[in-house]
């Protein structure tokens, strides 16, 4: 009898191990630590993580354009005038004031 299970056991020895390898890792993959639902939940944070970077490199280049307006070689007169007026909310006596909320 035991000559017989040696036998068997040499005969199919890799079809066990390999079984045994398939249902470790089909196990884990779903239930370890970093399982399929992690994998998709992870990628779902990426995608909002890389929505949120573009949002701001597009906040940093307009802000980018208005600091270049203020630059010394590109200096506009009348885009620094408005600012001031807007920032220290003055304006000159012989002017009319609209005010409008979208102004920064």
């Amino acid at each position: 009898m035991g000559l017989d299970l040696q036998r068997k056991f040499r005969q199919y020895w890799l079809v066990l191990i390999s079984g045994f390898i398939i249902v470790y890792f089909g196990f884990h993959s779903f239930c370890g630590e970093r399982n399929i639902y992690r994998y998709f939940a992870l990628k779902q944070e990426i995608a909002k993580a890389q929505e949120t970077a573009q949002k701001y490199a597009l906040q940093k280049q307009k802000l980018q354009r208005k600091v270049q307006h203020l630059s010394d070689i590109s200096l506009d007169i009348d885009l620094l005038d408005e600012r001031a007026r807007v920032v220290l909310n003055m304006a000159a006596d012989d002017e009319f004031v609209i005010l409008d909320k979208d102004i920064d």
